[in-house]
């Protein structure tokens, strides 16, 4: 059997704020699996959900840029060492240089982006010379474009969390100021809620059956017939799609509607058709 240190606990703790003995046992009963002590937390409502463990400390900003005709987008993360370097206008401005290249090229490979070019440098110099100008270590982590029928993006607290989100429409130009304040929105939401997907029928199979297989662990344990256990576990299986999918969320601007209503309610405002497509959304050092 696995040896089971303070640390593992600890770790197990802040990802899951269950007590210190209940980690410590839930660990014991799963040889030191941290994923599986997560899953026997939950079973026994002693932890709502995982939070990640393990996130980076870097610091740096995200960047997004949405394309002249609405159609396509960018998001990405540039790292440095310190949050005052992060929060600097020059270190933002080579981020959105680089972003601007991406999109441009349609790459969502941060390798590959390294050798593209804005017909003056290369993104590789432009680090380099981000490196002399301000001093700091600085690193290209992540980035992700996204293209489509329309997009939206949004920044929040200044580079800390950014989203683009694609949208489906007919009938409706994805310039008009109504629809980008829509679709800003929609992004602000992603940020501040954090769905696990655009709607029920994009979240991973897998997922779907481990949030079951967990629900269907806490009815059996409520000791009700097993009909009524079925019954426990798919409700909460219900809360889960509503709490987690983009579309069947509350909308946090106004909770009497869903995120879909508020889409449909915009969509005949101006006069077309409207469907979430899909959502991306970088946390700083996540």
């Amino acid at each position: 059997m696995a040896a089971i240190t303070a640390a593992m606990v600890k770790e197990l703790r802040e990802m899951t704020g269950a007590g210190m003995m209940e980690c410590k046992k839930a660990l014991s009963e799963v040889d030191g699996n941290m994923e599986a002590a997560v899953d026997v937390l939950r079973t026994r409502g002693l932890a709502a959900a995982a939070k990640k463990a393990g996130r980076a400390t870097d610091e740096g900003t995200i960047c997004a840029l949405v394309a002249d005709d609405g159609k396509s987008g960018v998001v990405l993360e540039l790292n440095c060492e310190t949050d005052f370097v992060g929060m600097n206008e020059k270190f933002k401005a080579y981020a959105s240089r680089i972003a601007a290249i991406a999109l441009a090229h349609n790459c969502s490979d941060v390798e590959q982006l390294k050798g593209l070019s804005d017909g003056t440098d290369m993104v590789n110099d432009i680090i380099t010379d981000a490196v002399h100008v301000l001093g700091e270590n600085v690193n290209l982590s992540r980035v992700q474009v996204l293209s489509g029928a329309a997009c939206t993006s949004y920044i929040h607290m200044g580079g800390k969390i950014g989203v683009l989100t694609l949208f489906d429409v007919e009938g409706i130009d994805p310039t008009n100021a109504d629809f980008v304040a829509y679709g800003r929105n929609v992004c602000m939401q992603v940020a501040a809620v954090n769905p696990v997907s655009a709607n029920r029928e994009s979240v991973d199979s897998a997922t779907v059956e481990h949030e079951r297989s967990i629900y269907v662990a806490q009815a059996a344990e409520s000791g009700k017939p097993e009909a009524i256990q079925h019954k426990i576990a798919e409700g909460r299986l219900e809360k889960f799609f509503k709490e987690n999918c983009l579309s069947e969320q509350d909308y946090v601007k106004n909770p009497d509607q869903t995120i879909s209503e508020y889409t449909q309610e915009v969509a005949k405002q101006l006069g077309g058709k409207i469907a979430i497509n899909s959502f991306v959304r970088f946390s700083l050092g996540e």
